[in-house]
């Protein structure tokens, strides 16, 4: 597996921000090139066997990181790198700060970095696929929240949201948001959250009421997103997590929760969810995207 950590200039963002990739490579085996391990391809027109053939293309998992992280802290304290190569796919994890992923009151957009510039630098620089069908996004704690308010507003460029622990920030429950915005531990405990978000009484009809997106989404017949929320039965935010697949239930979303038996809201859960969401619950192709296909 390659791991390249590269900065650029966000115009969304309006300052440098850091992005790390893990993509297949290559793997030193002691298994020979018919080994499934191997991920070896025919180059057409030769009958050449190699890891790499010219225009092939990856699957991406858009994977986003918790509160008080960085990009760089999901490699250090997860397997995630193992788990990628493991499933031929590419890992794209962008610095979004304490943002929520959104675009914030305070004029930093990350939502839109996140959902329309990133995708287009990462398929630009990187050999990672353009297709709706080849893309998904994930996330943990304040990142699940993020991934999840990304994919009900752009269901167009997801085909699958994997929320793990995400309980703080973006919901589908409006009426909680505005009764949390309210209380004693966000207004002197939390006080970027307040900065992030409108006014309460603002929220029904802002750009953050996923809500009314994902019912217009529904209404309106466009392509939807599936979404896989998962959370530890000892997770502070449980409640919060189900009652999100409640709604999405009821309008109607194709949606599977897992409750980890014995599981808080730590990296041990991140890092084990990570890994199933890889192998188990994405329809990834493990493999790469050869030209033509």
């Amino acid at each position: 597996m390659g791991l390249l950590r590269f900065n650029y200039r966000s115009q969304a963002i309006g300052h440098y921000v850091d992005i790390t990739v893990a993509y297949p490579t290559d793997e030193y085996s002691y298994f020979d090139e018919s080994h499934p391990r191997q991920h070896h391809h025919t180059v057409p027109g030769t009958g050449k066997k190699t890891p790499y053939v010219p225009g092939m293309k990856f699957q991406t998992v858009y994977l986003v990181h918790g509160g008080g992280d960085d990009d760089s802290l999901t490699y250090r304290y997860t397997n995630a790198e193992l788990f990628a190569q493991r499933n031929h796919v590419m890992l794209v994890t962008p610095d979004i700060s304490n943002s929520f992923g959104l675009d914030t009151e305070y004029g930093v957009c990350y939502h839109t970095f996140l959902t329309e510039e990133l995708p287009v630098v990462i398929q630009t620089l990187f050999a990672s696929s353009p297709k709706r069908e080849d893309n998904f996004i994930m996330g943990y704690a304040m990142g699940g929240n993020a991934v999840l308010g990304a994919a009900l507003l752009r269901p167009d460029l997801y085909a699958a949201c994997v929320d793990i622990s995400g309980g703080i920030g973006m919901t589908l429950d409006t009426a909680k948001l505005q009764e949390e915005m309210t209380s004693r531990h966000f207004l002197e405990d939390f006080k970027l959250y307040t900065t992030t978000f409108p006014k309460p009484e603002d929220i029904p009809d802002s750009r953050f009421n996923v809500y009314a997106a994902a019912k217009r989404h529904k209404e309106q017949g466009d392509t939807l997103c599936d979404f896989i929320l998962a959370c530890g039965s000892k997770e502070f935010i449980r409640w919060r997590v189900e009652k999100d697949v409640e709604i999405l239930g009821q309008l109607g979303y194709n949606v599977k929760y897992i409750c980890a038996e014995g599981y808080d809201h730590d990296f041990r859960m991140w890092n084990d969810y990570i890994e199933i969401a890889l192998d188990k619950l994405l329809p990834l192709k493990r493999r790469a995207i050869l030209p033509g296909e």
